[in-house]
């Protein structure tokens, strides 16, 4: 029950930020995200994303944050947070696939 509470818990918090015209970037490396994706999301590999923040500052939008695991996304979301980006870890990005689309 505890687990099925927080994936509920999670999807809520996606579609929140979805309705809110949030920005999906996946920060996994750009051979990762030719590999497969949400339709839509924009690759911002998480070694370089500190050089693209202002991108995302300038938008206003919520971010939702993914990769492979959720370990990387994680990192963006508190490089984003720090910089005042409103932000969430969606996790990885196989299973925020259903909640997104």
């Amino acid at each position: 029950m505890g687990l099925f509470s927080f994936l509920n818990k999670k999807g809520d918090r996606i579609k929140e930020y979805k309705s809110r015209g949030a920005i999906l970037v996946d920060v996994r490396s750009k051979e990762e995200f030719n590999g497969g994706h949400i339709k839509g999301a924009k690759n911002m590999p998480l070694p370089s994303l500190s050089a693209r923040l202002q991108e995302l500052e300038k938008s206003a939008k919520p971010v939702v944050f993914c990769c492979a695991s959720g370990m990387r996304s994680g990192q963006a979301t508190s490089m984003a947070k720090a910089k005042g980006i409103d932000a969430t870890n969606g996790g990885a990005w196989m299973s925020l696939q259903r909640h997104w689309n």
